[in-house]
């Protein structure tokens, strides 16, 4: 059988159910486009200057880039998530060295990321203000009650 997570051991009936970071969601999904860029850039990069780099340089260092972009989906919820997301923005500009067309690539992709960044930012704070609400009025108007006088339904 398999192990259970933290979450499913801990799990009680009648507990609400955590909900996502839209941020991390978005941030996520731009990550995992770029490792794909730098597994094709990789390839790329082999393919026209295979003789100026040794194949194995090309293939280390498009590999490790392309894992620590995955890895770094892993780690968005915590506080330097976000800080390594943006240093992988960089290098993934900076990439455009050894291949130029990354020059566009990456800063397209990092424009990408800013966007992804504000906007579940912004989505989150939104999400968290209505389940506030939502909370006051459901304290303030228990199951049954009747909405005009506040007394209980039979």
């Amino acid at each position: 059988m398999a192990r259970l997570t933290k979450a499913q051991r801990e799990w009680r009936p009648g507990m609400p159910k955590k909900r996502r970071s839209t941020k991390v969601m978005f941030a996520s999904t731009v990550l995992l486009l770029e490792a794909f860029v730098v597994l094709f850039g990789t390839l790329a990069v082999f393919g026209l200057r295979r003789n100026e780099f040794p194949p194995a340089l090309i293939f280390a260092v498009g590999i490790g880039l392309c894992l620590v972009f995955i890895f770094t989906c892993a780690v968005l919820s915590k506080p330097w998530g976000v800080g390594l997301g943006w240093i992988l923005q960089l290098v993934l500009i900076l990439s455009g060295i050894v291949e130029p067309t990354m020059y566009v690539v990456g800063l397209l992709f990092a424009i990408s990321w800013w966007y992804g960044i504000r906007t579940g930012i912004r989505i989150d704070r939104e999400a968290a203000k209505r389940e506030r609400d939502q909370a006051a009025w459901d304290a303030a108007h228990p199951a049954g009650s009747d909405p005009e006088t506040g007394a209980q339904n039979p």
